[in-house]
C-alpha cells in the first residue's frame, strides 16, 4: 500500500510538471483541442493599425519626458536618445510582427508564449499584462485630471461632481473625472471595435497634428533666435556618451504600446501582410515623431534651464506665446484619452484568450454576436480601471506597468528562437479521437519495425518497399541528426538565457564586491556567447516553413536580433528597482495560486494527446468526424 501511494503521489507530481510545459496547439485552419468559440469581428486594416499603435504609444510623457531626460541625462543629444531607444523597440516589434503573422490570435505576447514555451510561462506573462493594463488605465485616467482642469483656470475650476475631493478620515483623494473617462471609453469599446478604432484615429490624428504645430512653430521660433539650445558652452554631448545611453534607457519606456496592435491580430482584415505594416509603421511614425520635437525643443531653450514638469509650454512662453500652452495642453489631453483607449482595449482580448484557453472561466470568452466583441470582459476591465482610479493615487504603481511590458518583450524574442530552432514537433489532439490516435500508432509502428518508415514519414508503401536498404539507412541517419541538431539548439537557447540573467544581474548590482561582479559577467558573457556562437553555426528546423500561417513577415538577422533584444529588456527589468518586483512579485504569487487551484485543473489541454505533426493529417483523416 506505502509503495503504491509513493507511485501515485510520483505520478501526480510528475503530471503537474507537465502541465507547466504543455503547448497548444498553433494557429491553423484544423479544429483546436478544446476549441469552439465566436470569432471577433474583422475590421482592421492598416490606417487603424497604425492608429491603435500611435495612439496607445505616444501618451503625455512626452510631453514631460524631454525636460527630465535632457537636464538630467543627455543634454541637446537627446534626439540621439529616441534614436537609440526607437531601434531597442524595433528589435522587438520585429519578432512581434513575425508572431502576429503566424498567429493571428488574440492575446498578443501570452498567444505566442503558450505555444512556443508553455503553459507556465503563457499563465505568468497572461497574468502581469493583466496588471499591466489595469494599472496602466488607471493611471493615465487620474492624470487626464489635472491637464483638464488648465481649462478651467485650474485644479479648483473643473465642475463640482468631476474635481478631486479629500476624504479625511481615510487619507484618500478621490478623482470622480477620472472614473467617468473610464467609464466612458468601456461604453466606446463596447460598441465594437470599428468604432472604438474609428474614435480613437481622430483623437491620435488630432495629438500629431499638435505636434507637428510644435515642431514648425518651435522651428520658426530657433531659426528666429539661432537656436540658443545647441550654442551652450558644454557643447552637444555635455554628460558624454554614458548620458545619451541612459536618456535612451530612460526613453525607451516612450515606445511601449506598440505592442498594442497585436493584441487585435484576429480581428485584422489580412494579418499577414497588415499587422507587420501596423507594428512597423505605428513605430517607425512615433519615432519620428518624438526625435523631431525633441529636436525642436532643447534648441529653444538651453538644457539646464528646461522646465522639467512642462518642458514644451516653457519653451514657448519663453519667447513670447503664452497662448501656445493651451494648444499644448491640448495635446496633452488627447495623448492621454488616446493612451487610455490604448490601455483599455487590449486586456479584455486577453482575458478572452485565456478563459478559451480554460485558464480562467468561460465568462471572460463571451463574445457579442452583434457587436463581435468581449463586452462581459470588456465592462469588468473598465470598472475595474474606474474602481482604481477613483480611489487609488496609482503613480507609485506605475513602475509596475513597466513590468509586464518588459516580460512580454523578452519571451517574445525567446519564442522567435524556439520557433526557428525547435519549434514544437508534437501536436495536442481531443481525446475523442483516441481510436484513430492508435489507428495510426499502430500503422507507423509497425512500419518502422519493417524499416521503412522515413524521417518525415512522407513516403507510402509502393515507395517504402522500393528503397534500397542503403536508402533507409541514410534516412535514419537523417532523424539522428535531426534529433541531435534539436538537442544542441536547446541548450544554446538554454544557456543564451542563462547567461543574459547572470550577465545583466551581475552588471546592475552595484553593491557587490566588484572582483565577483566581474567574474560573474565573464561567466555569463561565455554563457551568451556559446549559446549565440552555436546557434549561428547549426540550421534552422525545417519546419519554421509551415509553421502557423505562412506568407507573412520574417524576423530578419536570427539568431542576433532576438537574442539582442532579450539582452536589452532583461537589463531594463533588472533596474526597475527592488520596490517594483516586490509589489509585482505579490500580484504574480496570487497567480501562481490562481493557476494551481483553477487555471491547472481547467485547462483546455488537461486531457489532450499529444502525437507527431507528422502524423496529425493521418489521425484527422482516419478520424469519423473528417469531412475531405
Amino acid at each position: 500500500m506505502g509503495f503504491e501511494e509513493v507511485r501515485s503521489s510520483g505520478v501526480e507530481r510528475w503530471a503537474g510538471i507537465r502541465s507547466l510545459i504543455r503547448r497548444k496547439q498553433v494557429d491553423s485552419d484544423r479544429p483546436r483541442a478544446g476549441g469552439g468559440h465566436h470569432q471577433l469581428a474583422k475590421h482592421l486594416s492598416v490606417p487603424q493599425l497604425v492608429a491603435i499603435g500611435v495612439g496607445s504609444t505616444i501618451g503625455a510623457g512626452v510631453y514631460v519626458l524631454i525636460g527630465t531626460v535632457a537636464r538630467e541625462h543627455a543634454g541637446p543629444a537627446l534626439t540621439i536618445s529616441f534614436l537609440i531607444a526607437g531601434i531597442a523597440a524595433a528589435l522587438s516589434a520585429f519578432c512581434y510582427a513575425e508572431l502576429a503573422s503566424r498567429c493571428p490570435s488574440a492575446g498578443s505576447a501570452y498567444h505566442y508564449s503558450y505555444i512556443c514555451v508553455g503553459e507556465g510561462v503563457a499563465w505568468l506573462i497572461g497574468w502581469a499584462l493583466i496588471l499591466e493594463y489595469t494599472i496602466g488605465g488607471s493611471a493615465v485616467a487620474r492624470g487626464i485630471t489635472p491637464n483638464l482642469a488648465l481649462f478651467f483656470g485650474g485644479p479648483d475650476g473643473l465642475p463640482a461632481f468631476l474635481a478631486r475631493v479629500h476624504i479625511p478620515g481615510l487619507d484618500v483623494i478621490v478623482d470622480p473625472c477620472a472614473a467617468v473617462l473610464c467609464l466612458i471609453v468601456t461604453a466606446l469599446l463596447c460598441l465594437g471595435i470599428k468604432e472604438s478604432s474609428f474614435v480613437q484615429g481622430i483623437v491620435t490624428t488630432a495629438n500629431a497634428f499638435v505636434m507637428v504645430f510644435v515642431i514648425i512653430a518651435g522651428g520658426y521660433i530657433g531659426f528666429q533666435t539661432g537656436w540658443v539650445g545647441y550654442a551652450v558652452s558644454s557643447g552637444y554631448f555635455p554628460y558624454g556618451v554614458n548620458g545619451v545611453l541612459a536618456g535612451s534607457a530612460t526613453v525607451f519606456f516612450a515606445y511601449i504600446g506598440f505592442d498594442s496592435v497585436a493584441s487585435t491580430a484576429e480581428e485584422v482584415k489580412n494579418p499577414q501582410r497588415d499587422l507587420p505594416m501596423g507594428i512597423g509603421m505605428a513605430l517607425s511614425i512615433c519615432c519620428l515623431l518624438y526625435m523631431m520635437v525633441s529636436a525642436v525643443v532643447v534648441g529653444l531653450v538651453p538644457y539646464f534651464a528646461m522646465d522639467p514638469d512642462t518642458p514644451i509650454s516653457t519653451a514657448f512662453s519663453r519667447n513670447g506665446m503664452q497662448w501656445a500652452v493651451y494648444i499644448v495642453t491640448s495635446g496633452a489631453v488627447l495623448a492621454l484619452c488616446s493612451t487610455l483607449l490604448g490601455s483599455l482595449l487590449p486586456q479584455p482580448r486577453i482575458l478572452m484568450a485565456m478563459a478559451r484557453d480554460g485558464l480562467l472561466p468561460s465568462f471572460f470568452s463571451d463574445v457579442n454576436r452583434r457587436t463581435q466583441v468581449p463586452v462581459k470582459s470588456t465592462i469588468l476591465t473598465g470598472i475595474m480601471a474606474a474602481v482604481l482610479a477613483f480611489f487609488m493615487d496609482v503613480s507609485q504603481l506605475a513602475g509596475m506597468v513597466s513590468v509586464g511590458t518588459l516580460l512580454a518583450f523578452t519571451i517574445v524574442a525567446i519564442s522567435i528562437l524556439i520557433l526557428r530552432y525547435v519549434p514544437p514537433d508534437e501536436v495536442p489532439l481531443p481525446s475523442s479521437l483516441q481510436e484513430s490516435i492508435d489507428s495510426v500508432s499502430f500503422y507507423y509502428n509497425s512500419q518502422e519495425e519493417d524499416g521503412k518508415c522515413s524521417k518525415y514519414d512522407k513516403v507510402d508503401d509502393a515507395e517504402a518497399s522500393s528503397m534500397s536498404p542503403l536508402v533507409i539507412k541514410e534516412l535514419n541517419h537523417e532523424k539522428l541528426n535531426e534529433q541531435t541538431r534539436r538537442k544542441r539548439a536547446a541548450w544554446s537557447i538554454a544557456s543564451v538565457c542563462i547567461g543574459v540573467l547572470i550577465l545583466t544581474t551581475s552588471a546592475s548590482f552595484a553593491f557587490l564586491p566588484a572582483y565577483p561582479r566581474y567574474f560573474a559577467c565573464v561567466i555569463g558573457g561565455l554563457f551568451l556567447l556559446s549559446g549565440l556562437v552555436v546557434l549561428s553555426l547549426i540550421d534552422q528546423d525545417d519546419a519554421r516553413h509551415n509553421f502557423g500561417h505562412t506568407g507573412g513577415f520574417i524576423c530578419p538577422f536570427v539568431p542576433l536580433l532576438p537574442i539582442c533584444c532579450i539582452l536589452i529588456n532583461s537589463y531594463l527589468l533588472v533596474n526597475l528597482g527592488s520596490g517594483t518586483w516586490a509589489r509585482v512579485s505579490i500580484w504574480l504569487l496570487i497567480g501562481v495560486f490562481v493557476y494551481l487551484f483553477y487555471g491547472r485543473r481547467h485547462s483546455s489541454l488537461r486531457d489532450v494527446i499529444y502525437v507527431s505533426t507528422a502524423h496529425a493529417d493521418a489521425v484527422y483523416k482516419t478520424s469519423s468526424a473528417y469531412v475531405a
